[in-house]
């Protein structure tokens, strides 16, 4: 009696339920990859925004015009704030725009899921100085602004020094 030589069918079997398991799991280290950069670049987008969002109130800040011809006064109260500053538009040069930041459907600026943002106004700086949560006037702006940006329960305290006092 000859007997020929190959595979039964139970070693197919095996054969076929170990490569179906490798590409399996080759799957799940593949798919778990991706998500994991899908991750990185979501959260990088957001460091991006928010970081962008704090360099463009500096930049309002810090071109404050308050007090010339032409500028309007500097309103602030503890929910709003509101002025005239030179912004940069997308021709490349500066224009003087009016600015009112507050929170507006769980938005502020560049940040999402704002609960709240709340400013203090600084007139004068040093140790005995005191943070007013109101600060209007035609003519004159505050020294720094606080703002903090509440977003569920973690709270963002920026301070932003004010520049032309006018």
């Amino acid at each position: 009696m000859t007997r020929t030589r190959g595979f039964t069918l139970i070693e197919v079997m095996i054969a076929l339920a170990l490569s179906a398991l490798v590409v399996l799991l080759a799957h799940r280290v593949f798919s778990g990859v991706v998500d994991g950069v899908e991750r990185l670049g979501n959260a990088r987008t957001a460091l991006d925004r928010e970081a962008n969002g704090r360099r463009a109130l500096a930049e309002m800040f810090g071109s404050l015009d308050v007090g010339t011809e032409g500028a309007g006064g500097f309103a602030g109260r503890s929910s709003q704030v509101e002025f005239t500053t030179w912004q940069r538009v997308p021709g490349g040069w500066l224009e003087r725009r009016p600015v009112v930041l507050r929170a507006e459907d769980g938005k502020f600026v560049a940040w999402s899921d704002v609960s709240s943002v709340e400013f203090d106004y600084i007139l004068e700086p040093g140790a005995n100085a005191t943070w007013v949560r109101e600060w209007i006037s035609p003519v004159s702006a505050p020294v720094a602004v606080r703002v903090r940006i509440a977003r569920g329960a973690a709270v963002d305290t920026l301070l932003f020094i004010v520049g032309s006092r006018g």
